[in-house]
C-alpha cells in the first residue's frame, strides 16, 4: 500500500480509495502500485468478502492517467502491469463494486469498467477521453459486450462524458443514488453480496463472463501505433504546458 491509497475492511467489505483528491485522484504511479497492492491484499484478506474501489472527495472517482506525469517520462506503450485491470492483468476472484463519486474518465472508465458492479452518484460522469488528447484505450475491447455497440462507439468516438443517468439507461451502471448516499448504499449492496453462500458468489461471477470475448491482444496490437505517434506526445503536453493540442496525425 502507499499514502496515495487506503485500504479499510467494514463488515466482510474491503474498500479500496484513491487518496489523492487534491489532484481529482488521478494515476500516478503511487496510485497504481497502491491499486495493485490493494487488490493483493484483498485477495489474501479472508475477513473480506466483497471489494469497493472509489476516489476520495466529491469532485472524482478517478480522472485518468496523471498527464503531466505520461509527458515527463514520454509514456509511449503503457506496460501490461501500468494499471490494474481485474481479470486481465490480476486475477480477482471475488466481487468488486466501483463506488463512482464524481469524474470516471480514461482510466478512471477503466477502473470502473473493470468492476463487476457500478454503484454511481448522481454528480458521476463516464468518458473514454483518450481521442481528445491522442492517447489509446485498448482496454475499452469489452466495452460493447457490457452496452450497446453503437452506444459503445459514440463513447468512444467522440470522447464526450456521459451523465450518471444516462449510464444507468445504457446498462453501464447498476444503480444511480445522491452522493450523500453512495457510502452507505454500496456497502448495503456489497454486505448483501458478503452474506451469500460463498462458493456460489465465486461461482456466479465466472459464469457470468463465461459470454466475454477475449479482444485485448487485438486491440492492443490496433492501438499501438496511435501510442508511438507524435500526436500520443502531443496530448500529455499541451495538458501540461495548459494550450490546446496541435494534431499533425502522424
Amino acid at each position: 500500500m502507499t499514502e496515495a491509497v487506503s485500504y479499510a475492511v467494514t463488515n466482510g467489505v474491503a474498500w479500496l480509495t484513491i487518496e489523492r483528491a487534491e489532484a481529482r485522484n488521478a494515476l500516478n504511479a503511487a496510485v497504481r502500485t497502491g491499486l495493485f497492492a490493494g487488490a493483493r491484499r484483498f485477495n489474501d484478506d479472508d475477513t473480506a468478502k466483497v471489494l469497493v474501489l472509489t476516489g476520495a472527495g466529491e469532485r472524482a472517482f478517478c480522472a485518468g492517467g496523471d498527464l503531466k506525469e505520461m509527458a515527463e517520462v514520454a509514456l509511449t506503450v503503457p506496460p501490461p502491469d501500468f494499471v490494474p485491470q481485474f481479470g486481465r492483468n490480476i486475477d480477482v476472484a471475488k466481487p468488486t463494486i466501483a463506488a463512482v463519486n464524481g469524474v470516471a474518465w480514461a482510466g478512471g472508465f477503466l477502473l470502473a469498467q473493470s468492476c463487476d458492479l457500478c454503484i454511481a452518484a448522481d454528480t458521476a460522469t463516464f468518458a473514454i477521453s483518450e481521442v481528445k488528447v491522442g492517447r489509446g484505450a485498448p482496454w475499452a475491447a469489452p466495452l460493447s459486450w457490457l452496452i450497446p455497440p453503437r452506444i459503445a462507439l459514440q463513447i468512444l468516438l467522440t470522447g464526450d462524458p456521459v451523465s450518471a443517468r444516462r449510464g444507468y439507461e445504457i446498462g453501464l451502471v447498476n444503480e444511480v443514488v445522491p452522493l450523500a448516499d453512495l457510502r452507505s448504499r454500496t456497502q448495503q449492496v456489497a454486505e448483501r453480496i458478503a452474506a451469500n453462500a460463498p462458493l456460489s458468489v465465486l461461482a456466479a461471477k465466472r459464469t457470468a463472463y463465461l459470454s466475454r470475448p477475449d479482444l485485448f491482444d487485438e486491440a492492443e496490437r490496433i492501438w499501438a501505433p496511435v501510442y508511438h505517434s507524435a500526436d500520443a506526445q502531443e496530448g500529455p503536453a499541451a495538458f501540461r504546458d495548459k494550450r490546446p493540442p496541435v494534431w499533425t496525425g502522424r
